[in-house]
């Protein structure tokens, strides 16, 4: 490896060391959550209550130096109150704008899916174009702009189900599960005393790793990753499979192609290598693909999921050697 690809493993793995100080278990999580930062995309955080999706992001952020902020995602949400709006200041008789919480480096939408479609699509300007148009201007947002947003996967009492256009905007959807019994028996112990995973990260005790704008530089390592052509093809006989399946309603479109090629390059980095292999394709293939794909209902109410589709489809496309 050179060393860009060296100093990016060496920060993914000192990155890992602080988030593991806050974060007990949920390794798989933390690395998916780690390939959209390092691509500069945005992932969908599906779990029970109390898993830590919301500990997580805030974590991520201080350790990757980004300012960190949340909106909680209610049915009386506004699009203004997420991107901001101007107020009229007496003092100098003109209008200011008034910032809403979109302008910041890491985002956390909470619960999503608690707000209507109106509100929820005034993400789709600034995780597209990482930018926000109010009242007819335009404001730029930090080319380090992530979004996690959050979905309670079992509570759908007053919610809405976010539109197609939106959901494909998430390059990954994580699904967080709860902790094994031994992780959960640490956390209780930690609760106890004064290495409880809400006051180490209160304290200090988690350090900053990088600031936000070194890490971009650090992004562009990732096109020393050497990646297969015969692997390229790949990814795309997956991605178009999904749109020929008997089950499947609707396929995953050609941004699904891109997804899982960037962040399968992003794994590979992750793992200490230079080169992609298929193992990292299969590994990121579910989180690309699941949330992209509807299915035909009486395939539902047969009670098949969309992530027992892809592995299926896995199986069925020719792996190259």
């Amino acid at each position: 490896m050179n060393t860009e690809t060296d100093r990016l493993q060496l920060l993914i793995e000192a990155v890992r060391q602080e988030v593991a100080k806050v974060i007990i278990g949920q390794e798989r999580v933390i690395d998916f959550a780690l390939v959209a930062i390092l691509t500069g995309h945005h992932a969908l955080l599906e779990g029970a209550p109390g898993v830590g999706k919301t500990l997580l992001a805030r974590t991520l952020a201080h350790v990757l130096g980004g300012q960190f902020m949340r909106i909680q995602f209610t049915p009386d949400l506004m699009p203004a109150d997420i991107t901001g709006t101007h107020i009229f200041n007496m003092k100098v008789n003109e209008f200011a704008l008034a910032r809403g919480p979109v302008f910041t480096h890491f985002l956390l939408a909470d619960e999503i899916n608690r707000a209507p479609a109106k509100t929820q699509s005034a993400l789709l300007q600034a995780m597209q174009e990482r930018a926000v148009t109010i009242d007819r201007k335009t404001y730029a947002l930090p080319q380090s702009f992530t979004v996690f947003a959050t979905q309670n996967p079992v509570e759908f009492e007053g919610t809405y189900p976010l539109p197609e256009a939106q959901k494909d905007r998430f390059m990954l959807k994580i699904t967080m599960s709860g902790p094994t019994r031994d992780e959960e028996l640490t956390m209780a112990q930690r609760m106890l005393g004064p290495s409880a995973p809400e006051q180490v990260l209160a304290t200090g005790l988690v350090r900053q790793v990088i600031p936000a704008e070194e890490f971009l530089d650090l992004r562009k390592s990732l096109q020393q990753i050497t990646i297969r052509d015969e692997l390229i093809g790949y990814i795309l006989d997956i991605v178009r499979s999904t749109r020929e399946h008997h089950a499947i309603l609707l396929g995953a479109g050609p941004r699904a192609t891109q997804a899982l090629l960037l962040s399968a390059r992003a794994h590979a980095a992750l793992c200490g290598r230079d080169f992609v292999t298929p193992d990292d394709v299969k590994t990121l293939c579910t989180a690309v693909l699941e949330h992209r794909l509807i299915l035909r209902p009486e395939y539902e109410i047969q009670g098949l999921s969309t992530s027992e589709v892809v592995e299926a489809l896995m199986r069925e496309v020719v792996v190259p050697r």
